[in-house]
């Protein structure tokens, strides 16, 4: 079987915003679902490994089907949302010779039991030997089931708690049934059910304190009891998640090790455990997230050892800690991060070690390989938030090394340039020499980070001035005013030699904002000489580009033309040509009126389409230019992808046949070094989530369409679920973090997704 043409290199990605959508599997990978997805997570290799699609909504819960013996056989139980008639729709994964049962429960007051059958799709069932089932509800009660008569019939309602039970979950130790319940009360109760033996005697003692039993007998099988074993309160907010450490095989038995995990909105995870001696259940580790102005965690799980434990967050974050074997400490670990909600842009900067995003998630994220001295392994991690927003983030692009320019649905566009404390951590990240990446004088004119005052959207810029001037005996004093009370600047240099944690990446890995301008979308020139932004527009004089100096962020010109919301501007390789394409179906070509002059010249039209001279029927989502800036491709709703040139000629027209790619094309993307047969090679994102790769070729005769040859696809697991929304192939010819002459052969290419999604994939150019 040949090698795929693309290989995934990375995928970004976070745990969606529901509970139970993480579970950590016996053969240590960790499944989470991620919009329509499920990610297979490697903690110790830091990647993920997989991505299942499949669901065509949310997935809403995740676990791993487990063999009673323990072994590392797994398959996987899937839930997802439905979006016709019912509220949950049910799909069980599973390997074969397995008999499996799943038990789900939704928002429409069911519960309903599935079985595989013969490796067909899993069925409602009416006949079960289920032991017991417990169902915790709003309601505020634990209710459990046993199977009587063929049917399964309520046999005790626990009470206890207070507010709704968020969680519930089963061990078994030494032939008893264990349940922990957790519930919006703040507390834990953990449940024992067990077998009455006939010996026992029925009237107790005044002298012995017991307590009190519900007992319940099941037909054939005897009598049984629960008891309230104890009640756990640690946590200060909701508590969401419980999580039994998973049994373990030590000579010939398998063993549940009593030890219990809790994950809460107060943003702490608490693994609790009786005493030896005394067998009271005391709190044995604390863990959890300080500072940032989020909410807390989801849900909890544990490493099949019992020496990892994960809380996933309600951004998506996963938080990570593992146990020294040494010390006995709990100490966090590096995890994956992404964003939580649909990607809207990306940019690469211009060496190409790292990319920026922006999402809908109202925040803007940095992504760099991590080079480790003496591992050959290359894991890419999220090293920097520049910009943490209170709008939808919409469009971005690099200005010079470390400068950038974001656009929200605010319609303002900020300018933001690296801190020093951002470029000393990325040189020891990425192993390189602080003084390539800057000259000593321009680093000591930068601040040393930034931070947001309290209801403000400004990054503002924190000197080394005001990190002195916070000294510890100044913190220790008692507060004299409110303006003591509450710091201007909360951010703390840091000095990393490894990917930073979630909440260090919260308050600590700000970028200070230089600049505001107005309006929308953004695209820069290649010799960082002008800054264009258009706004959503249903009126011509609303569709004009307005183009700005970088230098002295002020306004040169205003280019009408369109008559609608222009979706995408690109300059060519060269900075002497603006393209812009249109709602309106349309593109326009602007030249730089003397671009050799040292002054900033000013753009005129030099060619356009208009309704009539259109090739394009629908909205055109996409443009790019080639490497020699003499030809330009369009992708548009109708599915088409056309090549436009030669732009230095007396006429501006099509010079490709028309690509039909099936689908929406809403990304194109053209590599910017050929492929070995001297052809263009160009992806396309189509609105179904697959990338298509395509060479292309000028031909004089076009009648044939043998100008364009498809050369390559993403298959099932590496599309995106939702729509493409850019693509951006990396400046620089060889893998980011990889050295070596070998690596001239090969490209890279990183696509964002209305999924969440930021992927990134390699590419051999040299085969092709």
């Amino acid at each position: 079987m040949a090698a795929p043409v693309m290989d995934t290199c990375h995928v970004f990605c976070c745990a969606n915003r529901t509970p139970n959508v993480v579970s950590w599997g016996r053969g240590g990978l960790i499944a989470f679902g991620t919009c329509n997805s499920v990610a297979l997570y490697n903690p110790q290799e830091i990647r993920i490994v997989e991505v299942l699609n499949k669901h065509t909504g949310r997935v809403n819960a995740v676990q791993w089907v487990h063999k009673q013996d323990c072994g590392k056989s797994f398959t996987l139980t899937i839930i997802n949302k439905c979006e016709i008639g019912c509220i949950f729709k049910h799909k069980l994964f599973i390997s074969a010779g397995l008999e499996t049962q799943l038990v789900s429960g939704g928002s429409d007051n069911h519960v309903i039991v599935w079985e595989k059958q013969d490796g067909k799709v899993c069925r409602i069932i009416t006949s079960l030997a289920v032991p017991v089932l417990a169902c915790g509800g709003d309601d505020s009660r634990v209710h459990l089931y046993v199977q009587l008569n063929g049917q399964f019939q309520r046999l005790l309602t626990l009470t206890g708690h207070e507010d709704w039970i968020r969680c519930v979950e089963w061990a078994t130790k030494d032939g008893e049934l264990w349940l922990a319940s957790c519930s919006q009360d703040c507390l834990i109760r953990v449940w024992r059910l067990f077998a009455k033996t006939a010996t026992e005697p029925d009237q107790q003692t005044d002298a012995v304190i017991k307590m009190k039993e519900d007992v319940f007998q099941v037909s054939g099988d005897g009598e049984f009891a629960v008891t309230l074993e104890t009640v756990l309160a640690g946590h200060e907010n909701w508590v969401y998640g419980v999580h039994w450490q998973p049994p373990c095989v030590k000579g010939d038995l398998v063993e549940q090790p009593l030890k219990l995990l809790s994950a809460s909105m107060d943003k702490t995870m608490i693994l609790w455990g009786p005493e030896e001696d005394s067998g009271m259940w005391v709190e044995l580790v604390r863990v959890g997230e300080v500072g940032g102005n989020t909410l807390g965690f989801y849900g909890c799980q544990m490493s099949p050892d019992g020496f990892m434990i994960l809380a996933h967050a309600f951004h998506g974050a996963l938080h990570l800690w593992h146990c020294d074997s040494n010390q006995g400490e709990w100490r966090p670990s590096v995890v994956i991060s992404g964003h939580f909600g649909a990607v809207q842009d990306l940019s690469w900067d211009p060496e190409g070690e790292f990319i920026i995003t922006v999402g809908s998630d109202q925040t803007t994220r940095l992504f760099t390989p991590w080079t480790r001295k003496g591992c050959s392994e290359i894991t890419w991690h999220e090293i920097s938030r520049p910009q943490i927003h209170g709008y939808d983030m919409q469009c971005l692009t690099m200005v010079g090394r470390f400068q950038f320019v974001s656009g929200a649905d605010e319609k303002v566009l900020r300018v933001f340039k690296a801190p020093r404390n951002f470029v000393e951590n990325f040189a020891n990240i990425s192993c390189t020499s602080l003084e390539k990446l800057l000259g000593c004088n321009e680093i000591a004119d930068l601040p040393e980070g930034a931070s947001t005052p309290a209801l403000g959207l400004s990054n503002k810029a924190v000197f080394q001035g005001d990190l002195a001037s916070q000294s510890p005996q100044q913190d220790s004093e008692d507060f004299n005013s409110l303006s003591d009370q509450y710091k201007e600047s909360y951010f703390q240099s840091l000095k990393l030699t490894e990917p930073p944690k979630e909440d260090d990446l919260l308050q600590n890995t700000l970028w200070p904002e230089v600049q505001k301008l107005t309006n929308l979308l953004v695209d820069a020139g290649v010799k960082n000489l002008h800054d264009l932004r258009v706004s959503q527009a249903s009126k011509p004089e609303h569709a004009a580009i307005l183009l700005w100096s970088t230098t002295s962020w002020k306004q040169l010109q205003s280019l009408p033309c369109h008559s609608l919301t222009v979706t995408q501007m690109a300059f060519s390789p060269n900075g002497h040509l603006l393209l812009a394409v249109s709602r309106d179906r349309t593109w326009s070509l602007w030249r730089q009126g003397n671009p050799d002059s040292d002054t900033e010249a000013s753009f005129s039209l030099y060619a356009n389409t208009s309704k009539d001279t259109a090739v394009h029927t629908r909205i055109i989502w996409s443009c790019d230019w080639s490497s020699d800036s003499k030809y330009f491709v369009t992708s548009s709703r109708d599915k088409k992808v056309v090549s436009v040139g030669e732009c230095e000629g007396e006429s501006v027209t099509p010079c490709s046949s028309v690509l039909d790619v099936g689908d929406s094309a809403t990304a194109v993307s053209i590599c910017p070094y050929l492929c070995s047969d001297q052809s263009f090679l160009l992806a396309v994102g189509l609105e179904n989530g697959k990338i298509a790769l395509y060479k292309w070729r000028p031909l004089e005769d076009l009648s044939s369409g043998s100008d364009w040859s498809k050369c390559g696809e993403t298959d099932a697991c590496q599309s995106h679920t939702l729509t493409v929304k850019r693509l951006r192939w990396r400046p620089r010819p060889g893998r980011a973090g990889h050295g070596g002459n070998e690596e001239r052969a090969w490209v890279q290419l990183a696509s964002a997704g209305a999924d969440h999604v930021v992927k990134i994939f390699n590419i051999k150019i040299s085969a092709l």
